[in-house]
């Protein structure tokens, strides 16, 4: 128990720190409720299970052979968010009565694949992390439960403050305001995943 501790703790904090991930989630929240929210956070959830998982197996390891994939990383998801801020300043034009929607479940977990707060929470997983004494598989399987186990509730926190600030969006100047400063915020994570 002491062993994993120190594991549960840094699911904790990256989980619960601002990031890209994070920042959509309240940004849904505040626009769609927890309801509309949740394949979105069940998406990051298992999406950063099932990547973490692949890096206890040695997926990892490419990252620390090839350095060149964290810059085609850093690149490709800084690119992501920005289109996601440029979709929620409602910059892409809609066709007749098309209401924007939240990110679905597999958008969700697509997106981790790109995020590099979440390869480096799933490198720092494996090669920090793994359980001694116990096979890669099985103590890839326990590391991933304990980040899914750990990561929802923390993701969860971020969509219900959304929800909690959506009443002071009912005016749409402030809801645009709100949205304008949630995509400014994407923006400026996907600069410094640049730097």
């Amino acid at each position: 128990m002491t062993e994993l501790l120190p594991l549960a703790t840094y699911c904790f904090v990256m989980s619960s720190t601002p990031g890209p991930n994070n920042v959509m989630l309240t940004a849904s929240g505040a626009n769609f409720g927890y309801r509309g929210s949740l394949p979105h956070v069940l998406g990051i959830s298992v999406g950063g299970a099932v990547q973490t998982f692949v890096a206890c197996l040695g997926l990892g390891a490419l990252f620390t052979a090839y350095p060149v994939l964290h810059g085609v990383l850093r690149v490709t998801g800084a690119l992501y968010l920005l289109v996601l801020a440029w979709k929620l300043t409602g910059g892409v034009a809609m066709k007749g009565a098309e209401v924007p929607r939240p990110l679905s479940f597999a958008q969700g977990a697509l997106f981790q694949a790109v995020n590099p707060k979440s390869w480096v929470k799933a490198v720092t997983l494996a090669s920090v992390f793994m359980p001694a004494g116990m096979g890669v598989a099985s103590g890839a399987l326990l590391v991933s439960v304990i980040g899914l186990g750990i990561t929802f509730p923390c993701i969860s926190a971020w969509a219900l403050f959304g929800v909690a600030i959506r009443r002071l969006l009912t005016d749409p100047r402030r809801q645009r305001l709100f949205n304008g400063m949630m995509a400014a915020a994407l923006a400026v994570l996907a600069l410094l995943f640049l730097r």
